[in-house]
């Protein structure tokens, strides 16, 4: 169905939930978490292989082996995104997929002038370096990825009708995919009582791609792991057919937060965690499973149908 039916959005008021998504053997599988590889010089490190709370990166790259791609959702190497301490801990340990994975960049990528050590790192391939916002398919999905630290962008950036918010217009309108994805490291909408520093100045890029029917959305940002209800532009709970679902996955293996206390539309939470999101994508719809690290047993899981 074109793209240009999910702007309409608002007449489908009162549409229920899609039949479950048929998976199929060929679908693509997709493991993502952001705020992952701690710095070599942090008292936890231990050699990289850190403790039960911190510096478990490579702890969780032992669960990407079966990915067919592997999303990095910023704040991929601490403390300050150098490109020394990317090649010295993430490279040996998330790195090792990097060949199947795209990323965002973080706050603490820009702990480096520019997050130089980032698109150094990644190069070409999260687009042009200053900027971040790209695209990209997986396999009959479409993924658009953005930089969500607009204090560290030019003025207006993130500005409704802003260079990125022209970007995704652009790419929507040119996406003829059901089923879209948008990967960007601090949330829009996240619980507990910490406010997220740019969750205010990325509003226009959320009701843009809100508008433009985008089916799921994955951040990092929080040391937790949070699955939201599909959400309109306000961040209240709708149906399925005119919200965007939010998950949050910031435990790639930095440190970990506690579990936070709900806001409207939390589904699901769990703090003092680590792991990886796991997505299976399917021609109309996602199975979306929390998968933690060894030994440990917490799990989520969710199945949806694109809008």
């Amino acid at each position: 169905m074109p793209r240009t039916r999910r702007l309409a959005a608002a007449a489908l008021v009162g549409m229920t939930l899609a039949a479950a998504p048929i998976a199929r053997a060929a679908d693509p599988v997709v493991m993502a978490a952001g705020d992952i590889a701690c710095d070599s010089t942090d008292p936890f490190f231990f050699g990289g292989n850190g403790d039960a709370t911190h510096c478990a990166q490579g702890r969780t790259a032992s669960l990407l082996d079966s990915a067919t791609a592997v999303l990095a959702l910023g704040d991929n190497q601490y403390n300050t995104g150098s490109f020394s301490s990317y090649q010295a801990v993430f490279n040996p340990s998330w790195g090792r997929f990097k060949s199947k994975m795209w990323a965002v960049p973080g706050n603490h990528e820009y702990g480096t002038r520019n997050a130089g050590g980032y698109f150094q790192y990644f190069g070409s391939k999260v687009g042009t370096a200053g900027q971040g916002w790209y695209s990209f398919n997986i396999g009959q999905w479409h993924v658009i990825a953005l930089n969500s630290e607009c204090d560290f962008l030019p003025a207006g950036s993130c500005a409704a009708n802003g260079p990125e918010d022209r970007f995704i217009r652009s790419d929507l309108a040119a996406n003829p995919r059901k089923c879209t994805l948008a990967m960007f490291h601090e949330p829009r909408y996240s619980s507990g009582s910490a406010p997220v520093k740019n969750a205010d100045a990325i509003a226009p890029l959320w009701n843009t791609l809100s508008a433009g029917g985008v089916d799921l959305v994955l951040n990092g940002h929080k040391h937790f792991y949070e699955r939201f209800a599909p959400l309109d532009r306000n961040g209240d709970p709708t149906t399925a057919a005119l919200g965007m679902r939010e998950l949050i996955v910031g435990t790639g293996g930095e440190d970990q937060a506690a579990t936070p206390v709900a806001r409207t539309g939390s589904e699901r939470r769990k703090g003092r965690v680590f792991g990886v999101v796991r997505l299976a994508l399917h021609a109309s719809g996602y199975d979306a499973r929390f998968v933690p690290e060894a030994g440990q047993t917490y799990s989520d899981v969710t199945t949806t149908a694109c809008r």
